[in-house]
């Protein structure tokens, strides 16, 4: 899947034949015929553009053509790539609903010296898709797995944000039921990585408040949508602002991915960060104080309120 988006397709369609025998083991480049060199028995996961049918890489052209079948997640999808590069390719669907039954019959045919080219919707393989399974059995088995790099919506997202892509985690689709949700956000509080997600756009206001709640309202985020589409937008602002902005509008067309910039590092200790606290509680008031505090230390400034508030309640008990 690697989201958002199916594909565009702006250009001319060339007629692909259903014939694949060895002579019609090529593609179309601009008009130029290009044969594609045979491949070597082994299966290989073939990345495809996430919407712009520009981006395909002509390894990923050359290896849907000479494959002996393409196992993809919907062939209706596929056959709009194809079509476009004027390749004949043996199309076998291969998704969620169907993989037990036709994983063996992959298997198989690699057993028997075959290429089996693997491809999603839409990006890479196996970035919330089928086909891990298939991947670890066909290794299991000892067949070669070639990866056939290209699109992704991941990184397309990650580097579009401006946010920190030094260190980042990929944490797929959060759970839609808002306890399972608030539970996996949970989990990635703390990780010292920018977060990027997939949501749908019935969710995603859901999605973006549930993240200022339990990430922090304040903590920088990107919303991508259409991602190399003709319509794609790209809005950044803190969670707290796009969870009130998509709250406000009516729910966005196409997939979406959200990025979310990493924890703010805390240069100070809680001993530290409890002596500016006091010092500021002289003369601030508890906001203005875990305010003026999470400038200088750093920390979180809603922890910093909530200790503020613990300070100031021991203070006025100690008078």
């Amino acid at each position: 899947m690697n989201r958002p988006g199916k594909a565009d397709d702006p250009h001319p369609r060339a007629a692909a034949s259903t014939d694949h025998d060895a002579s019609s083991k090529s593609f179309t480049v601009d008009g130029h015929r290009i044969a594609a060199p045979p491949l070597a028995p082994g299966l290989y996961v073939v990345a495809t553009p996430i919407g712009n049918l520009g981006d395909v890489t002509l390894r990923a052209l050359a290896t849907l053509a000479a494959a002996d079948v393409v196992a993809c997640e919907d062939t209706r999808v596929t056959s709009v790539l194809l079509r476009r590069y004027g390749i004949a390719a043996k199309l076998t669907a291969y998704h969620d609903h169907n993989a037990a039954r036709e994983r063996p019959k992959l298997l198989a045919a690699l057993a028997v010296g075959g290429a089996v080219a693997l491809v999603s919707d839409a990006g890479t393989p196996l970035v919330s898709d089928p086909g891990y399974r298939l991947v670890v059995e066909a290794r299991a088995a000892g067949h070669a797995v070639v990866p056939v790099p290209g699109a992704s919506a991941v990184l397309a997202a990650l580097v579009a944000s401006g946010l920190p892509s030094d260190s980042f985690l990929f944490a797929g689709f959060v759970p839609p039921k808002a306890g399972a949700r608030a539970k996996r956000l949970k989990a990635l509080e703390a990780v010292p990585a920018t977060l990027v997600f997939f949501e749908s756009p019935q969710r995603l206001a859901a999605s973006l408040a549930a993240m200022a709640e339990t990430l922090g309202g304040e903590r920088p985020a990107v919303v991508t949508r259409e991602l190399t589409k003709m319509h794609e937008t790209v809005r950044a602002g803190s969670l707290a602002e796009l969870a009130a902005a998509f709250a406000s509008e009516a729910p966005p067309k196409g997939e979406v991915v959200v990025v979310v910039g990493p924890p703010a590092e805390g240069v100070a200790s809680v001993g530290e960060a409890d002596a500016v606290l006091r010092a500021l509680l002289e003369t601030e008031s508890v906001s203005a104080a875990a305010a003026a505090a999470a400038m200088v230390t750093r920390l979180p400034r809603r922890e910093l309120y909530r200790r503020a508030l613990q300070l100031k309640v021991g203070r006025h008990g100690r008078t």
